[in-house]
């Protein structure tokens, strides 16, 4: 047994829009994964998330994105990998500079929606993702989804010097390669509270979980990826931080 970062997803709204319980949820993470502008946020946002994540003592992460402010990230960009490692660059520089008017700093970062799915496929992309790291601050980690297969991605990230945070989620299923199941299927994002908090366990404890074609899947975990968008993922969140502290005890 280990234990495990929590992390979530913050700074979502834009302009008039809100999205997410932010300030609800903030209590009960160690890692707030901030976005920068390109798939939601905007300047305001941005330093409101700082102060508060600030605030509650909780990591700042930059979570980049490609450029879908409509699609909110979740739709892949045909992209060079030039390309990619620019738009790091920009995204973590816009949110570090904010963090440092704060009193804080970019801690680590974790890529947004389509673009963490791409680099996990695109060996390419994933190099130009952690090449950005190194030239902006390469003590920074990167979060990486865990897989059954992270050999890869380990192999480059000696080669580059990038460290490594594997994520893992507490509300989705996994296919037999360790990859989330697609939230277009039937059965991909758990809803049951005490599903939620039961798969948080197994993954906390080092268990196998079940993947999608019934094989036993074991994945390294660092942090745990958890949501704050309604009232029960709320309580899901406070369920599983007490579960991790009693295991701790």
């Amino acid at each position: 047994m280990k234990s495990l970062l929590l992390n979530c997803d913050i700074g979502e709204s834009f302009g008039a829009w809100t999205m997410g319980l932010d300030a609800e949820v903030m209590p009960f993470i160690d890692c707030a994964n901030v976005a920068c502008g390109f798939h939601a946020s905007d300047p305001q946002i941005m330093r409101r998330t700082v102060a508060l994540a600030k605030q509650h003592d909780v990591q700042i992460g930059a979570h980049p994105a490609y450029p879908d402010l409509v699609g909110f990230g979740r739709r892949s960009i045909a992209c060079r990998p030039k390309e990619v490692e620019n738009m790091l660059l920009y995204q973590i520089g816009a949110l570090d500079g904010i963090c440092r008017a704060e009193g804080t700093q970019v801690r680590y970062v974790k890529p947004h929606g389509a673009l963490y799915n791409d680099m996990m496929r695109q060996p390419e992309l994933l190099r130009a993702v952690m090449t950005a790291i190194v030239a902006y601050a390469p003590s920074r980690p990167l979060m990486l989804m865990s897989t059954r297969y992270n050999s890869g991605a380990q192999t480059l990230t000696d080669e580059l010097g990038v460290t490594l945070w594997f994520e893992v989620f507490a509300d989705r299923a996994y296919d037999a390669a360790g990859m989330l199941v697609s939230r277009a299927l039937p059965g991909a994002v758990h809803q049951d509270a005490d599903t939620v908090a039961a798969q948080a366990m197994s993954l906390a404890k080092g268990e196998a979980l079940t993947a999608s074609d019934g094989s036993a899947l074991i994945l390294r975990a660092d942090t745990l990826c958890v949501h704050g968008d309604n009232a029960g993922s709320i309580a899901a969140v406070q369920r599983i931080r007490q579960a991790l502290q009693g295991l701790a005890e």
